[in-house]
């Protein structure tokens, strides 16, 4: 079992996390607003998430020699470690909740935003968990200025998103007799415009530029859920329930790995990174495979219902539905490698992945093109608070003795 015990090592592990879970939700927007139903593309996911925690148990979880206190990832699936399963299981579990919440509130209140929100109440919460249950093997007086960085970041982001809000309003106000009707139809006096009117298409026939409200109508006919016409409280209370979930899962990790309530028999070992990552897997894809089946014919949002067939034979943008479960499985896995070895509570510096995300928002969404001076002195303030948060956290690093 290959296990990271080097300080280096684990910043390493945590830089490489934060790139690939600041990756993944972007391309699952990018899904949606091309039109494809979420349910599909999360199921999808879920496939690829799981088979990346089987990878990393069958290889980092074999590698190298066992013994009877650091037994590889076979060994300990028939040991007597139950109670430090159930805590992994319990883990997944909230994580599979807060995921599938985000990829609505993606929609209602922007990738930046949401990302923002969740992962800053992880941090302020979760954090404070883990410094805890680590024995305070992190350096206090460094952690915790980082975890107020991350407060500031989260209050900076909710005037962000209500600035960029009244921006996108504005943009929509001009556009003279422009309504927006609750179903998230847009009229034009009596005429209502769909993304199925052959010629409200022929009288665009070039590409909206991103920042504008053209390019806010054409982005709402074309994706899956349609948020105009309804409030964004809706959104934000996801947001809260996405990172009170986040919160909990990597403190769960963290008691099934280092049972630090003691409840393994003695002489049982503690579960390994690999093992935990296993069953907190399993368990993170049974309720994503439940919930979303149950909204291809129970849809929420007034999205059109589907089917296991109608699944099936959806393969419009399949591959990067596969690759962002991937890149969130491997992601996961290398922040929980990293915790191990240098503190969970240091780990949490991954929830940074706003940079991440917002880069990609910006890149590819045209988020927050052509607003106003205010939303823009909020978004450079917001991911300077992120850079500061994630360069102290990783400050904050210790090393868990064995």
């Amino acid at each position: 079992m290959y296990v990271v015990e080097s300080r280096g090592g684990a910043i390493a592990c945590m830089l490489l996390s934060l790139l690939f879970l600041g990756t993944w939700p972007a391309i699952l927007t990018l899904l949606e607003r091309r039109g494809r139903l979420p349910q599909h593309t999360y199921l999808d996911y879920t496939i690829t998430n799981l088979l990346a925690a089987v990878i990393i148990a069958f290889t980092f979880g074999e590698f190298g020699n066992t013994n009877d206190g650091k037994p590889n990832f076979l060994i300990q699936l028939s040991q007597n470690n139950w109670p430090s399963v159930l805590f992994a299981m319990v883990g997944g579990v909230v994580l599979s909740l807060g995921n599938l919440s985000t990829q609505y509130a993606w929609a209602f209140v922007g990738l930046s935003v949401t990302e923002v929100i969740t992962s800053s109440i992880t941090v302020v919460i979760g954090t404070t968990l883990n410094y805890f249950l680590d024995d305070k093997i992190n350096r206090a007086e460094i952690l915790f200025p980082g975890v107020a960085c991350f407060f500031i970041a989260l209050c900076l982001g909710s005037a962000l998103h209500a600035s960029n809000a009244k921006d996108n309003k504005e943009k929509l106000n001009k556009l003279q007799g422009c309504q927006v009707g609750g179903n998230g139809s847009i009229s034009n006096g009596s005429k209502t415009i769909s993304k199925n009117d052959l010629e409200y298409g022929s009288s665009k026939p070039e590409k909206a530029k991103a920042g504008t409200a053209s390019f806010l109508i054409e982005l709402e006919s074309q994706r899956s859920i349609k948020v105009f016409g309804r409030s964004t409280v809706i959104g934000l209370a996801m947001c809260l329930f996405s990172g009170i979930c986040f919160s909990l899962f990597s403190p769960a990790f963290n008691l099934a790995t280092n049972d630090q309530w003691n409840t393994l028999d003695d002489g049982v070992p503690h579960l390994s990174v690999y093992t935990a990552f296993f069953y907190f897997s399993c368990s993170c894809f049974v309720i994503a495979i439940i919930l979303n089946i149950t909204f291809l014919y129970y849809p929420a949002f007034n999205l059109p219902k589907s089917s296991i067939k109608a699944y099936l034979n959806d393969w419009e943008g399949r591959g990067w539905a596969f690759l962002a479960g991937f890149l969130c499985g491997f992601g996961n896995g290398l922040q929980f490698m990293g915790g191990q070895a240098a503190g969970y509570a240091a780990a949490d510096a991954v929830q940074a992945l706003p940079l991440v995300s917002t880069f990609w928002g910006v890149l590819f969404f045209g988020e927050y093109r052509k607003s106003s001076r205010r939303t823009y002195v909020l978004l450079v303030g917001m991911l300077s608070m992120f850079i500061v948060a994630v360069g102290v956290l990783m400050a904050s690093s210790g090393h868990r003795k064995n």
